[in-house]
C-alpha cells in the first residue's frame, strides 16, 4: 500500500497467524523494513508486486530487531544478494540467546549474514536519509528509524497503537522501554509506522497515542 512516494507499507492483518508489518522506502536504493516470517514472505512479495516492485530490486534489509515475525524472512531476501544490517547488541543477542529462543518456537535460527551494524546516528540510503535510534527495552538490540524529510517513524516493536512491545521474552526490560519510547514521543512525526497493528497518520493522533501509553500502560512496565 502506498503512503506517499517512496513510502509503502504492507499492514499484516490476518488474525489466525501472527506476523509483523513490513514497510518499503523506493526510490534510487529501495530498503525493506523488516520482511517478517518466512513462510509468510510470499505475501509480502505479491503485494510488493501489486506496487510495481519485484523482491529482487530491494537492495537492503533493516532488522529492527530478531524476532522471529520480523527477522525469519530476511533468510528469503538474503538470497537475492541484499544487504542485511542490524544493530550489533541484537546480533550479540542473537547468538547468545537467539538459538535457545527460537528453538522454544518450535523454529530454527535463521542462517543469515549481517553485512553491517546499525549504529545512532545518520544512515544514508541512496539520495535519502534515515535517522537510526537504538531503543532497547523489547529485546536489547532492537533500532528505531526516522525519516525527517517525511516525518515517518518505524517503531518496530517498541510502541504500537494503543500498545508497546513485550517485555517477559528474554532480554526485555520495561525500564528501558519507557525510556525508548519517550525518546520516540520527542519526535516530530506525522506517521507512526509500527511493528504491529494500523498506520497511525498526524501529529496530533500520534500524540495522543504516546499520551495513553503514558497515563496507561507505563504503570505496568
Amino acid at each position: 500500500m502506498k503512503l506517499e512516494s517512496d513510502l509503502y507499507a504492507y499492514i499484516w492483518e490476518d488474525m489466525q497467524e501472527n506476523n509483523c508489518n513490513s514497510y518499503v522506502i523506493g526510490g534510487d536504493f529501495p530498503t525493506l523494513i523488516d520482511p517478517g516470517h518466512q513462510h509468510l514472505t510470499k505475501n509480502l512479495i505479491t503485494q510488493m508486486e501489486k506496487d510495481g516492485m519485484r523482491m529482487e530490486e530491494i537492495r537492503l534489509v533493516l532488522n529492527t530487531h530478531v524476532h522471529p515475525d520480523h527477522f525469519e524472512g530476511t533468510q528469503t531476501f538474503a538470497r537475492t544478494g541484499v544487504l542485511t544490517a542490524l544493530h550489533q547488541e541484537e546480533e550479540k543477542f542473537m547468538l547468545e540467546v537467539g538459538s535457545q529462543f527460537y528453538r522454544a518456537l518450535g523454529m530454527e535460527m535463521p542462517q543469515v549474514k549481517i553485512d553491517f551494524y546499525l549504529e545512532e546516528g545518520e544512515l544514508r540510503i541512496g539520495s535519502k536519509t534515515l535517522q537510526v535510534l537504538h531503543t532497547p527495552g523489547h529485546s536489547p538490540g532492537s533500532v528505531s528509524f526516522y525519516w525527517p524529510k517525511k516525518k515517518a517513524l518505524f517503531s518496530g516493536d517498541v510502541v504500537f497503537p494503543m500498545g508497546v512491545g513485550r517485555t517477559d521474552f528474554p532480554g526485555g526490560d520495561g525500564v528501558l522501554l519507557r525510556d525508548s519510547i519517550e525518546r520516540l514521543a520527542q519526535l516530530d512525526a506525522e506517521w507512526l509506522l509500527s511493528g504491529h497493528g494500523q498506520v497511525i497518520r498526524g501529529k496530533k493522533n500520534i500524540k495522543r497515542n504516546f499520551a495513553y501509553i503514558r497515563t496507561d500502560i507505563f504503570p505496568y512496565l
